[in-house]
């Protein structure tokens, strides 16, 4: 495995920073699950960031709290929406890392949204 793969997906989240079209970078916890050779989030489809993503898939990655404070070295990266069976995967991976809390939280999402109501985001290291 890779070792920034390996590091950033050590800890519970993994700050994701977008880009806002004007190049303002947006920082977002977000929990993280090793996805084949790379990383992957679970997050609102409608979410702000999810916009930032399609317009732009450039993301910057490092270990943090729950609150986002960075707590290691922040890597280059692309960002891929994942919809479809490719989600309901990373819904998956989510819910067997994070246990029952990782399932309430899902299950509860897809009643509030629907089961399209969430994506999976594929994060690639390098960029």
């Amino acid at each position: 495995m890779d070792p920034d793969v390996e590091r950033l997906s050590a800890g519970k989240y993994i700050l994701v920073t977008t880009f806002r079209k004007d190049g303002t970078a947006v920082p977002t916890p977000l929990w993280v699950v090793v996805d084949g050779d790379g990383l992957a989030v679970w997050t609102p489809a409608q979410s702000y960031k999810v916009k930032r993503i399609r317009n732009d898939p450039r993301v910057r990655l490092a270990p943090c709290t729950a609150r986002g404070t960075a707590t290691g070295e922040e890597v280059p990266g692309t960002a891929t929406v994942l919809e479809g069976e490719e989600a309901e995967r990373i819904r998956r991976l989510i819910a067997k890392r994070y246990g029952v809390v990782g399932w309430l939280t899902i299950k509860g999402s897809q009643l509030r949204r629907g089961r399209d109501g969430t994506v999976g985001i594929a994060l690639s290291l390098g960029g």
